[in-house]
């Protein structure tokens, strides 16, 4: 493994998928995966360490980002009170980061400034109880977190209870409680890691790392309920060999669903039923790599970049409006460790 710097900045043309690496745009401490502001040019990561300056647990740190130059300035950072931290996301309006603590266990919410700058913790929430794997779910596991498109409820999967967790939340006071009921259930020793809603908000589906399943839910956002419907594999048939999954994400127009696969190195694709929100499967492209941690779809839905994480590099492909198939588009780029991709909108000055 080639250990790296912080964050890097690539430039990627929209017409082409020409990808251009431009150096390091923030030296941080072990981040891993990022969130932008809805409104701002303000990024987020968590530092994904068990101790951060002789304190325990990780942290978030804000930036800016140039929206011309791509420029990073890092702002602040607060603690996350919990080890691990290794996913985040912000509200619609820009108010909060929520994290997840994945060696705590635990949740929780940062206000953020006008300034983006981060503030303490407004909410925090820990989870109790173990799973069926003793290796693996030992304790809580809090994986992901997630907010629905009505900004009500927050969403937390937890690989070591196999439970995806509901929680109500309210941006303005920056709270967190307990959903009516509190969360929905995977099967045993299925270990859920992400989530992706479908654009509707009627669907969500969540991938399992240790089970190498995709499990889909039925979403009602007023209730803040989850009801799972299906569960359908992500591996080819006759794999042999160890595998987890990674990352999940629903193609913008809401056709086509893909999944990454750490071991069979690969994106799995599966088709979306128009009415019932199931999935088909519907073939698998190798990532050009090893371990494809993360992937990220453009919002025109044209491209998927697969970022491998153990074979340091990035790979652009190009998505079949039709069929949902990917095609690898030029050479690989090199980028040391890439766990997490972000799309940053780039300001072109006028001519």
């Amino acid at each position: 493994k080639t250990p790296g710097e912080g964050i890097y900045k690539f430039e990627f043309d929209t017409k082409t998928g020409k990808l251009t690496p431009r150096g390091v745009a923030a030296k941080l401490k072990n981040p891993s995966f990022l969130a932008r502001h809805p409104g701002r040019t303000f990024l987020y990561a968590v530092n994904e360490l068990d101790t951060l300056d002789g304190a325990k647990g990780g942290a978030v740190t804000a930036m800016s980002v140039d929206a011309k130059t791509g420029a990073v300035k890092v702002l602040n950072a607060q603690p996350t009170k919990g080890a691990g931290p290794c996913d985040l996301t912000v509200d619609a309006k820009g108010q909060n980061v929520l994290a997840v603590n994945y060696g705590g266990g635990s949740v929780v919410c940062l206000p953020i400034t006008p300034d983006g700058l981060l503030k303490p913790a407004s909410a925090f929430i820990q989870h109790e109880g173990k799973g069926t794997n003793p290796a693996r779910q030992e304790k809580p596991h809090a994986h992901s977190v997630n907010l629905d498109f009505v900004n009500k409820h927050a969403v937390v999967t937890d690989l070591g209870l196999d439970k995806v967790f509901v929680y109500k939340f309210d941006g303005d006071k920056g709270t967190l409680a307990p959903n009516d009921p509190p969360f929905a259930k995977v099967d045993p020793g299925s270990g859920p890691r992400h989530l992706a809603w479908h654009p509707s908000n009627r669907y969500a589906y969540v991938i399992n790392e240790m089970a190498n399943t995709v499990t889909v839910f039925t979403y009602d956002d007023k209730a803040g309920r989850l009801e799972p419907i299906q569960t359908i594999g992500t591996l080819p048939e006759g794999f042999k060999g160890e595998n987890t999954t990674s990352e999940i994400a629903v193609h913008p127009k809401g056709d086509f669903l893909y999944g990454s696969n750490r071991g069979d190195d690969s994106i799995a694709i599966f088709k979306i039923h128009p009415t019932t929100g199931k999935l088909t499967a519907a073939g698998r492209q190798p990532t050009g790599g090893k371990t494809p941690r993360n992937f990220v779809i453009d919002r025109s839905g044209r491209w998927l970049l697969a970022a491998n994480q153990d074979s340091n590099n990035i790979l652009v492909f190009r998505i079949d409006p039709k069929t949902g198939g990917l095609k690898q588009v030029g050479e690989p780029v090199s980028s040391p460790m890439p766990v997490c991709i972000r799309m940053i909108p780039h300001e072109v000055p006028p001519k």
